[in-house]
């Protein structure tokens, strides 16, 4: 069996290796000739707007998928006339666009922070309708914190707004969260869907640095996310794996961003659920039985940003896996991950601080509470 990937970065990366204990052969397309991916699966290098290398690609498959949802849908349209495309190109669709993905999620009943399009020759329209303080963000091609702005006052939400100019805006409202989780699932074309632990996740700088799995004294929300995942999923016929960020405030669970994808607060599966989201999203799309989501004790998953630490004091610690992706180092890059697992968050608690110190990591030395 082979699957082909659009997309040859991490994702992609860890995909393929996943694929190999099932026999699953991965395949990698991206415009990037040193594309990370590319060093353990076969590489086709072609812009993402190339109609017939797609094709070219996507022949003989046995379905094709994506690492990242900033894949232009075309792509996924002109692969689907060859070959089985999961998750539905309408999942990157809807959720490459932030204004279509918050409708969308109304839609569905799942409840966000208040919202509106900006428009550029009215931007305090948007404001009276979401108040401050906000985020002004891009419509499209946002990530890791790229492409957004906090406004504290009118006049830095006109600031937000001319910085950010010259492309779709949207105005979010400023959420006073209690944390950031996310839910991640995974569901079968049979309509099988799996749910993981909710996940505790603090970001800096906009990019994600840890995740705790399990999600301290949360089982009380999980039937809540586990609802909204159900939402999503059934209503886009969706298959494979989706990542629901939401922020937490009080008792009530706010609908953030959707990933339709493995997503990097789901890394810990790795070593620390029963099936990875990686085996579980090839199951998924290959229409196999799913794996079990449920969790091996409880686990830390640290991301390493920029540079790569000296590895054998990390080795050294025990219960600790290093995962490094084979990128070049630069500032702000996701090059590689560590994931930690104990019994229990005392003893995960203890391990993490051992590797924030041996690391020399900007993180919070007590984030699990």
């Amino acid at each position: 069996m082979e699957v082909g990937i659009l997309g040859g970065g991490q994702l992609g990366r860890m995909l393929a290796l996943a694929g190999y204990p099932l026999g699953v052969q991965c395949a990698v397309y991206d415009p990037a000739p040193d594309a990370c991916a590319g060093q353990v699966a076969p590489l086709m290098c072609a812009p993402l707007d190339d109609a017939d290398a797609i094709a070219r690609f996507a022949q003989g498959k046995r379905v094709i998928t994506y690492e990242f949802e900033n894949v232009p849908v075309s792509a996924a349209w002109w692969a689907s006339a060859w070959t089985p495309v999961r998750p539905t190109p309408r999942a990157l669709e809807l959720f490459q666009d932030r204004l279509l993905e918050k409708q969308f999620l109304r839609e569905v009943g799942i409840p966000t922070p208040a919202f509106a399009p900006i428009d550029p020759e009215n931007p305090a329209d948007a404001l009276e309708q979401v108040g401050c303080p906000c985020v002004v963000k891009t419509r499209h091609g946002g990530y890791d914190g790229k492409g957004q702005r906090v406004a504290h006052t009118p006049d830095e939400y006109l600031q937000a707004v001319a910085q950010l100019g010259g492309a779709p805006l949207i105005a979010e409202a400023f959420v006073p969260f209690n944390r950031e989780l996310s839910a991640i699932g995974v569901r079968g074309r049979n309509g099988e869907m799996h749910a993981y632990p909710l996940v505790q996740n603090h970001h800096h700088e906009g990019i994600l640095r840890l995740s705790i799995a399990p999600a301290p004294d949360s089982n009380a929300l999980l039937p809540t996310a586990q609802d909204y995942l159900k939402r999503l999923m059934d209503a886009l016929k969706y298959v494979g794996v989706l990542a629901l960020e939401m922020f937490q405030v009080g008792d009530q669970l706010l609908a953030n961003e959707v990933a339709p994808r493995v997503h990097n607060s789901g890394h810990w599966t790795i070593e620390g659920a029963h099936t990875s989201q990686f085996e579980n999203h090839l199951r998924a799309i290959l229409d196999l039985p799913l794996g079990s989501t449920a969790p091996r004790g409880v686990s830390a998953m640290v991301n390493l940003i920029g540079d790569i630490p000296p590895i054998v004091p990390i080795l050294r610690i025990e219960g600790v896996h290093l995962h490094l992706y084979g990128k070049t180092p630069r500032p702000g890059r996701k090059v590689g991950h560590i994931t930690l697992c104990a019994d229990d968050y005392k003893s995960l608690k203890k391990t993490l601080a051992m590797v924030i110190s041996r690391a020399s990591l900007n993180l919070p030395i007590d984030p699990i509470s």
